[in-house]
């Protein structure tokens, strides 16, 4: 029996637990890689180091691959049109791909199709940011006086507001909450369009996971909330705790139709601002697995690596339910103590039950190196066992 080569293009950890998602079901995996080193490099068998902005290398790699995914947006649109014009499967295609790859793009589709998401538009340098502000606050055309603009460094005149590089951004870099017009240069030195937008009242961060085939098969997974620490994902609660299940279910329908309206194959995570008056508003979207879902490894019964390889090779999806009442994520971040395998014997004592996932990694201050996963019946207990965890392994916590 011939199975099927899913062919990766990056090396991260995403790859290396989607690869881990396979192996039970006998797929193959060949991967495109940055280094020999990379987390997914250290264990695909089928490993090819090129550029992935080299489309002769894609090409290459594309061959003896049955169909071709992704675990980063980075890849040049132009070039997956050309895989696909050369008959090789690519899933997402580039066609729903840019929506993930171009903030301004995403936005201007997301508006077509109704879907809520906080004023915005694409500005050209820091006074149109400053005008951007002023629009925000409802006061109309403004001018500059003598170098400053109206409500500059005070809060008003809509300051703050965000400013976002269209490509390229991930984990806080290429974002910057802006307080002046003078503090809006900054954006602008990069040399690409940026994208301005609210700055939003919200109560918290909130994603909806779904996982989309080729014939048009969709699941979705308990909408969780998402805690940011420094611009970077710190902790995942599934289900998002006291989120009303009227809300929960317009989430998870807004991002299935999303998904399908941008013709989404794989795992899409809806990332989600809950207003402090109850509604919600899209933040971002990522068409590949994402952390916001890492805790479907151990809380779910299909995981969103497996639901991702099942969708790219258009096999049947499997059940997104839960298997408890909460399960925790917390992601390992690394800290001034790199032998983290050290720990283990603590963690694992201390919870029986606690599941690590590490990446392989170098350790390097604020780096994601992995990540635990708990479960249980009670919210606060099973918080306190993921949060300890993460912090021993990081040695901020040493009892």
């Amino acid at each position: 029996m011939t199975f099927p080569v899913v062919g990766m293009v990056g090396g991260g950890q995403l790859a290396r637990m989607t690869h881990e998602a396979g192996i039970p079901l006998g797929i193959k995996f060949k991967l495109l890689s940055d280094t020999p080193q990379d987390s997914a490099a250290q264990v695909v068998s089928e490993v090819v180091v090129g550029d992935y902005r080299d489309l002769d290398t894609l090409r290459a790699f594309a061959r003896g691959c049955d169909v071709i995914t992704f675990d980063h947006e980075h890849v040049p649109t132009a070039h997956l049109r050309a895989l696909e014009a050369d008959g090789v499967p690519v899933r997402p295609g580039p066609d729903a791909l840019v929506h993930a790859q171009d903030k301004g793009v995403m936005r201007a589709k997301l508006d077509a199709i109704g879907v809520p998401c906080p004023r915005h538009r694409i500005v050209s340098d820091p006074e149109d940011a400053a005008r951007f502000a002023a629009e925000v606050a409802g006061g109309g055309a403004q001018h500059l006086d003598e170098g400053r603009w109206p409500g500059d460094g005070d809060g008003s005149g809509g300051f703050p507001v965000v400013l976002k590089t269209v490509r390229g951004g991930y984990d806080g870099k290429g974002v910057w909450v802006v307080r002046s017009s003078k503090e809006a240069e900054e954006p602008f030195r990069a040399g690409v369009p940026v994208l301005a937008e609210e700055k939003v009242d919200f109560a918290r961060e909130l994603a909806a996971n779904i996982v989309r085939s080729p014939h048009g098969q969709a699941v979705a997974y308990p909408v969780v909330e998402s805690i940011q620490v420094d611009g970077v994902c710190d902790t995942v609660i599934a289900p998002a705790p006291g989120l009303d299940p009227e809300l929960a279910g317009h989430a998870q329908e807004l991002a299935l139709r999303i998904g399908q309206e941008l013709g989404v194959v794989g795992h899409l995570a809806v990332e989600l601002f809950e207003t402090a008056d109850g509604r919600i508003l899209v933040n971002e979207l990522a068409m590949r697995p994402h952390n916001s879902g890492h805790w479907t490894q151990d809380g779910a019964i299909t995981s969103q690596f497996a639901n991702h390889v099942r969708a790219v090779l258009d096999l049947p999806l499997g059940d997104p339910r839960p298997r408890a009442r909460w399960t925790v994520m917390a992601n390992v971040l690394g800290g001034d103590y790199p032998d983290m395998y050290s720990a283990y014997l603590h963690c694992m004592a201390r919870d029986p039950q606690l599941k690590i996932h590490m990446y392989g990694k170098d350790v390097k201050p604020g780096r994601k190196v992995g990540h635990v996963n708990t479960y249980g019946d009670d919210l606060a207990e099973v918080r306190e066992r993921a949060a300890h965890a993460a912090g021993y392994l990081r040695g901020t916590i040493t009892e």
